[in-house]
């Protein structure tokens, strides 16, 4: 195979790693004052681990320091590498003394000195069950609309979801949006829990899809996107990192708010707080039920700055008083918006943590 690029990187311990991409092979060098002066080859199987048999389980910047740390052990028979995560595992046996262990597994690189060993890798394309709307954009699905992905929790059937590839990047999992008053958001708490609406239009994912999605930190955080539009024609955003739903009440958590957005933050009040229903009620306010004298279903404390799943009205002076579809730090707590969506997008562990 022909050689593309070469690159070198120098430890504390003085020992130098050569990356040779050939293909899937890892050339790593010895010097100074390594214990090992041999050239070690390692060859790859992409989109594979061997699974249960890891004596070392490490975060580490890249493939190739993990391969350093496979060949100054001893007892290092093969070893995976997570490219999302950036965890290396090294094992205490190889592929051929496991076969039964050796799966294919997304995202990961497995290594050992067997040249046969690129004859297991699996491709991207062999899979054609990609987990998110980001890994659909990777894998070239630039189209937004509605597609299946198989995140990890949701069995063979996977999800259905509407992607958006366009916003800020794409790759993003569409979970609410409002446009036309088209659909009832005074539901129950059956009915957000499994979601409801048209994936075309207006719906809600529903929140025991949102928890699944959430809980699978294999793909690493999530970050929350809230796209806004007035009855002028005026869009603007906010985005939040470490976006999560938990179960039970369904709590929202956020992260930081993005201080490049550009709507205010107005989530800020429900952070931590639980889902409530006219049905279920679970905000701080004693005297009443802010989603039944809301109309709507939100994560409020007593009440909000902010829901978005509010009573839809036909323009912006029909809503009182935290009525509507409303985002207090954009338009004000009595302006009801014409156009909201939600989104979620997964963001690889790590990606950035070795950047400097």
């Amino acid at each position: 195979m022909e050689k593309m690029a070469k690159q070198h990187f120098v430890s504390e311990s003085f020992y130098i790693v050569s990356l040779v991409i050939q293909g899937t092979i890892l050339i790593v060098s010895g010097l100074g004052t390594s214990p090992y002066r041999d050239e070690h080859t390692f060859y790859a199987a992409e989109n594979r681990a061997l699974q249960g048999l890891a004596y070392a389980t490490k975060t580490l910047r890249s493939r190739v320091i993990c391969a350093r740390e496979c060949s100054m052990d001893e007892r290092c028979k093969s070893l995976n590498f997570n490219d999302c995560n950036k965890m290396c595992e090294l094992n205490l046996a190889t592929r051929r003394d496991h076969p039964e262990d050796f799966n294919a597994t997304q995202e990961s690189v497995y290594f050992d000195a067997d040249e046969n060993t690129p004859l297991y890798s699996l491709a991207d394309s062999s899979f054609d069950r990609y987990r998110s709307c980001k890994m659909l954009l990777d894998a070239g699905h630039r189209s937004s609309g509605i597609y299946p992905i198989y995140p990890e929790g949701f069995g063979d059937g996977g999800l259905r979801v509407y992607c958006d590839m366009e916003t800020d990047g794409g790759g993003w999992i569409v979970f609410q949006r409002r446009q036309d008053g088209s659909v009832n958001f005074y539901r129950n708490w059956a009915e957000y829990q499994s979601g409801f609406g048209d994936m075309s239009g207006e719906f809600w994912l529903g929140n025991d899809n949102l928890v699944t999605l959430t809980s699978d930190d294999s793909l690493g955080t999530w970050e929350l996107r809230v796209d806004l539009g007035d009855w002028e024609g005026n869009t603007t955003w906010a985005k939040y990192s470490d976006f999560q739903i938990s179960p039970g009440e369904y709590n929202l958590t956020i992260g930081q708010y993005d201080a490049s957005s550009t709507a205010g933050d107005s989530l800020a009040y429900s952070n931590g707080r639980p889902f409530s229903t006219k049905d279920n009620d679970n905000d701080a306010r004693e005297s009443d039920n802010c989603a039944q004298s809301r109309h709507g279903a939100w994560w409020f404390y007593s009440c909000s700055h902010s829901n978005l799943n509010g009573e839809y009205y036909p323009d912006e002076h029909a809503a009182a008083d935290e009525k509507g579809v409303h985002w207090r730090h954009w338009k004000g707590h009595s302006y009801s918006l014409k156009t909201c969506q939600m989104k979620l997008r997964a963001i690889c562990l790590n990606e950035y943590l070795f950047a400097n």
